[in-house]
């Protein structure tokens, strides 16, 4: 049985770096830095962090009142260079070089370091691919079957917006929850409705109930990993004010600066009472600075 634990360790700053990235002008605060995915605590609701070199920010605190985010440049999260950003948070070249983001990131079925077969680095490769995946049903739009590290649960749920989710089985490599996922989203979604999750537009599912029917669906490989008992839902709750009924998404591409009152926090997506939402997942590498 997991037991769901979600700690984040923030940055230790010094009396003379917590000075840096906080500008006070005319009662505002301001916070400036590369955006990162939001870090996250397991809690009732669920606690936000944005981190930046010297800094965090407890996002949960700004709801209710008006932020600005103002675009001020490009840092690839791999490279560190002020090169635009092409994709994930890195630059055109480091997305193509490095393998943190490699084809199996995205489609775990291409795993091949279980055979000693290299991608782009064999050594980093196995250190992600052989290690427990867990297989999962998540609750988000409608419910949908994923993949993800054991050591990133739940931050892969709430990541992805889950109202509530339950692992399917648990393996010792990303390729065989590659397989089995490819197996199961013959059947089932594999992707969430970031729309109709930000508007709650959500169907409760008894995930239980799923998980009996997909026993006869898993690979040969995979079957005897399976067991009906072996895991709990892990119900999850978002710091949300007021659901949007319709929404706009925001890009830092296309609206370089912007303000508005926050009302709510779900998936990686910062809710403003107009309806907009900023998904600062697909920002990841822009340095922005936040004005509160």
């Amino acid at each position: 049985m997991i037991m769901i634990v979600e700690c984040i360790t923030l940055p230790k700053i010094t009396k003379k770096q917590s000075k840096l990235p906080i500008l006070k002008f005319k009662n505002q605060m301001t916070y400036e830095g590369t955006l990162t995915k939001m870090q996250t605590e397991v809690g009732n609701p669920i606690q936000y962090y944005l981190v930046f070199d010297t800094s965090f920010l407890n996002i949960n605190q700004l709801l209710n009142k008006e932020i600005e985010v103002v675009f001020d440049g490009f840092q690839c999260l791999n490279c560190g260079k002020n090169k635009k950003i092409f994709r994930q948070g890195f630059c055109y070249d480091c997305f193509y070089s490095s393998p943190a983001v490699g084809d199996w990131i995205m489609k775990p079925e291409l795993s091949t370091a279980h055979l000693e077969i290299e991608d782009r680095d064999l050594a980093y490769e196995k250190r992600v691919q052989l290690q427990p995946h867990v297989v999962y049903f998540a609750s988000s739009s409608e419910l949908k079957v994923g993949v993800t590290r054991k050591t990133q649960i739940p931050t892969r749920w709430i990541d992805q917006g889950a109202e509530a989710a339950l692992a399917i089985v648990e393996v010792p490599n990303r390729y065989l929850a590659g397989i089995t996922e490819v197996a199961l989203k013959n059947h089932f979604a594999d992707k969430t409705n970031w729309r109709k999750m930000l508007t709650n537009d959500i169907i409760s599912f008894d995930l239980f109930a799923e998980k009996k029917k997909v026993a006869a669906l898993l690979p040969n490989e995979v079957r005897d990993y399976f067991d009906i008992n072996a895991f709990n839902v892990q119900p999850l709750y978002y710091p949300v004010l007021q659901y949007p009924k319709k929404i706009s998404s925001i890009s830092l591409d296309k609206t370089p600066s912007f303000k508005g009152i926050l009302t709510g926090i779900k998936g990686q997506y910062l809710i403003f009472e107009d309806g907009s939402v900023f998904n600062i997942r697909s920002n990841e590498g822009y340095k922005v600075r936040i004005s509160v």
